[in-house]
């Protein structure tokens, strides 16, 4: 899509604010018409836009822990003649687990791979920690969580793309 244009900008980060508002509303909020809204709009759907979804009370619908996990995978699982086939089964094994929110490779702290995911209770958290285990544990030579309580009071700043949208609007 390249560069994006100031009304698209506008339009795809009033979404982040509040994905249920109508074309009608966004355009008085940005200030064009109510057609070009919905052209715009359909145009980040099919280009940008992913999925819409909500963000919800975690603690709520019992989600007590959010865990981060850091993993290195051992040095021969890692040799080119088997990437496809170690990035293969850890693939299926996440895609096998609802839980992870996201996934993937990264660089730092001596980890090449993260997830992110939750959890209703520490046993819950246990639980699938073994199955990774079970599963991936010949191909893993670190695996190191963080455990974040969602339920305590020291969650200072809930995740929520709205902070995102809040801080470019304020950019712009």
């Amino acid at each position: 899509m390249g560069e994006l244009k100031s009304t698209d900008r506008k339009i795809l980060f009033e979404l982040m604010k509040n994905s249920k508002r109508s074309d009608r509303e966004l355009s008085k909020i940005i200030g064009v018409s109510q057609p070009t809204v919905t052209r715009r709009r359909a145009v980040l759907e099919k280009e940008l836009i992913q999925t819409y979804t909500i963000i919800p009370k975690w603690t709520e619908l019992g989600y007590n822990i959010c865990a981060i996990t850091l993993v290195k995978v051992r040095v021969g699982s890692a040799v080119e003649v088997r990437y496809n086939e170690v990035r293969k089964r850890g693939a299926e094994w996440l895609m096998d687990q609802p839980n992870v929110l996201m996934a993937g490779g990264c660089r730092g702290m001596g980890v090449d791979s993260f997830m992110i995911s939750m959890h209703k209770t520490y046993a819950d958290f246990d639980e699938f920690m073994n199955s990774c285990r079970l599963r991936l544990g010949d191909l893993l030579e670190i695996v190191q969580s963080i455990i974040v309580n969602l339920a305590g009071n020291e969650l200072l700043k809930p995740f929520n793309p709205l902070y995102l949208a809040q801080g470019e609007t304020k950019l712009t």
